[in-house]
């Protein structure tokens, strides 16, 4: 009944929604130059052939389509297209941007970046103190999971609060930034233990920075976002490479396989969660699939004694 309770106190959806309320941070400048940035990098990924273009006279000097073949598909203009590109300050309407993003083939998490990054006044979430620890009743849900591993990040992507099962699954040892040594992110792509827990690291960690890009047209004038981005890009050589890439993503759900050093392989389904009365935070929820013994080998865990993760 209590942990009923604590449920329904904490009506939590099972994706992420794309942010619709606040101010935007990022100031007008590098909004623009962002998008463009943006469009580029979306552009480049498109061939002729995906329209049924001729391939042209001579070889591209650039990947994907032109500008010209873009505007045209998109029915906008070329010169304000360039202009766009270059981060001129251009109006540009919300008719246009569904325009580009179906010729760009975004999807839906694309989109929602593409709408954050070409208006200078979005509502997104207003600002809200950063929360280190989670409150009793958001304890009370994440012990509800258990033997499922779960856990919340704050708005910075730390830490902030877990269960047991989540303790008994993954571990991580002490980073040299002891600031930054519950950070999801870092750990991710800093932190060796967690790296060989993963069967596939690198699509997750993709994932990871694919969900911190998305953040970056509400955060990337914050100090914290920079000094991790900048920390990141000295520390990982994946990070620095992934993120000229631009991709975003503001939802998952992806089957993950963990090789445990105590119960071997483990088969679970990753969820990504935005809590609806807390939208600065979001709690990640591992649940076992019928796979490898993994809802006996939780439970197992789960009865194992505590694990010192520094």
């Amino acid at each position: 009944m209590e942990q009923q309770k604590a449920l329904n106190n904490y009506l939590i959806q099972a994706s992420i929604k794309t942010t619709t309320q606040g101010e935007m941070h990022m100031d007008d400048k590098e909004r623009r130059m962002e998008l463009a940035k943006f469009l580029r990098t979306r552009r480049a990924r498109l061939s002729p052939a995906q329209f049924h273009l001729p391939a042209g006279v001579g070889q591209r000097r650039t990947p994907g389509l032109r500008r010209e073949e873009l505007a045209q598909l998109a029915g906008v203009g070329l010169t304000w297209y360039t202009k766009l590109e270059q981060g001129q300050a251009i109006q540009v309407s919300a008719q246009i941007l569904e325009s580009l993003a179906r010729t760009l083939q975004l999807n839906a998490d694309e989109r929602a970046h593409l709408f954050v990054l070409a208006r200078t006044h979005l509502p997104l979430p207003s600002a809200n103190p950063v929360e280190q620890h989670i409150s009793a009743d958001l304890q009370r849900v994440l012990d509800s999971f258990n033997p499922y591993p779960a856990f919340v990040v704050n708005q910075h992507w730390d830490i902030s609060g877990r269960n047991l099962a989540c303790a008994r699954v993954f571990s991580y040892s002490t980073t040299p930034h002891r600031h930054q040594a519950h950070n999801l992110l870092w750990l991710m792509f800093t932190d060796p233990a967690l790296r060989q827990l993963f069967v596939e690291w690198e699509p997750i960690a993709r994932r990871a920075l694919a969900l911190f890009r998305a953040s970056e047209g509400r955060d990337a004038d914050s100090a914290w976002f920079s000094e991790l981005r900048d920390r990141l890009l000295q520390a990982s050589p994946e990070f620095s490479a992934w993120w000229q890439l631009y991709d975003v993503c503001e939802s998952h759900i992806e089957r993950k396989e963990l090789n445990h050093p105590c119960v071997g392989q483990l088969i679970l389904q990753s969820t990504t969660m935005l809590l609806t009365n807390a939208p600065e935070l979001r709690l990640f929820l591992y649940t076992p699939l019928p796979e490898a013994d993994t809802a006996h080998k939780l439970a197992f865990l789960l009865e194992q004694p505590a694990i010192s993760n520094a």
